[in-house]
C-alpha cells in the first residue's frame, strides 16, 4: 500500500508484483479491493498498481466539479510519480469509462486497454432516460444510509450463483462508499459520451463482458463498444454478471493474460 498527493489530495494505491505493468481501474462505489483476485492471481505475471480513486476508499474526495478529464488528469500525475510506463490499463465499469477518458486525454502513455463491463460513458452507451434514472438513482442512494440500497445493487452485479462469500466481500466494498465521492462519480460518468473518440484508440483493446450482465450487457454495449475500437476484441464470460472479474476470477485472470501476452 501506499499514497502519495496530488494537487492537494491525498490519492492511495496498492501495488505488487513482477513483470509489465498493469493498472487496474475500479467502479463506481469500489476501490482497489475490488481487484482482490487479480492482484492475487496475475502478480506473478505483472507488476500491478490498483489505486483509489479520489473520493473512494482511502483517498480524499475531490471538488463535487470534477468530471472524467479532472481524474483522467490525476491518473496521469500518480503512474509519472511512480515511474509507471506503457502499461495495460484495465477498468471496470466506471474504470473502463475513466480508461477510455485517460486514453483520449493522453494518448501515447498505454500499451493497451482491457474494458470490462465498460461503457462509453452512460450518455454514449445507454438511452437518455436510462442515463437520466441512473444518475438520479445514485444521487438519491448518496444521502442513504449503506445497508438502505446497497443490497438492491447485489441483482445487477453478480448473477444468483455467485457464492455468498463473493456477495458478502462486494457489499462490504461498496458499504464503505463516501457520499460526496458519489455523487461526483456518478455525475462525471453519467455526463460523459466519448464515442467521437473510440475510432481514433491506436492501441490494442480487450472488451469483456459477463454473459448475464444486466448493466452493461454484453450484445448491446459490449457489442457497440467493441464494434466501435479498432480491431478491438470481444470476449464474453459464461456464468457471470457485470462484476465477471469476482464471480468468474479464473476465466477473467486467463484472458488478461492471454491478451497482454499477445500484445505486451
Amino acid at each position: 500500500m501506499g499514497h502519495t498527493e496530488i494537487g492537494g489530495l491525498r490519492v492511495a494505491f496498492d501495488s505488487t508484483g513482477d513483470g509489465p505493468s498493469l493498472v487496474l481501474l475500479h467502479g463506481i462505489l469500489q476501490d482497489a479491493r475490488a481487484w482482490g483476485p487479480q492482484i492475487e492471481g496475475l502478480r506473478d505475471r505483472f507488476d500491478i498498481l490498483a489505486w483509489d480513486a479520489p473520493g473512494c476508499g482511502r483517498p480524499e474526495d475531490p471538488p463535487e466539479h470534477w468530471r472524467l478529464p479532472e481524474y483522467a488528469d490525476c491518473l496521469a500525475v500518480l503512474l509519472s510519480e511512480l515511474g509507471v510506463a506503457d502499461p495495460v490499463v484495465c477498468g471496470l465499469s466506471w474504470g473502463g469509462t475513466l480508461a477510455l477518458e485517460f486514453q483520449h486525454r493522453h494518448p501515447g502513455r498505454s500499451a493497451a486497454l482491457v474494458l470490462v463491463g465498460a461503457y462509453a460513458g452512460w450518455a454514449g452507451s445507454l438511452s437518455e432516460r436510462e442515463c437520466r434514472e441512473r444518475l438520479a438513482s445514485c444521487l438519491a442512494q448518496s444521502e442513504l444510509r449503506a445497508e438502505e440500497f446497497v443490497p438492491d445493487w447485489m441483482p445487477g452485479l453478480l448473477t444468483p450463483r455467485a457464492p455468498s462469500g463473493a456477495v458478502d466481500e462486494v457489499t462490504g466494498i461498496m458499504s464503505d462508499f463516501h457520499p460526496s465521492g458519489f455523487r461526483t462519480m456518478a455525475r462525471a460518468v453519467a455526463e460523459a459520451d466519448l464515442r467521437p473518440h473510440l475510432a481514433r484508440i491506436d492501441v490494442p483493446a480487450l472488451v469483456v463482458h459477463g454473459d448475464d450482465d444486466r448493466r452493461a450487457p454484453a450484445g448491446t454495449v459490449g457489442a457497440a463498444l467493441a464494434g466501435a475500437i479498432p480491431g478491438a476484441r470481444l470476449v464474453v464470460l459464461p456464468e457471470s454478471g457485470h462484476l465477471c472479474n469476482v464471480e468468474q476470477p479464473g476465466a477473467f485472470d486467463r484472458a488478461v493474460r492471454d491478451f497482454a501476452e499477445a500484445v505486451v
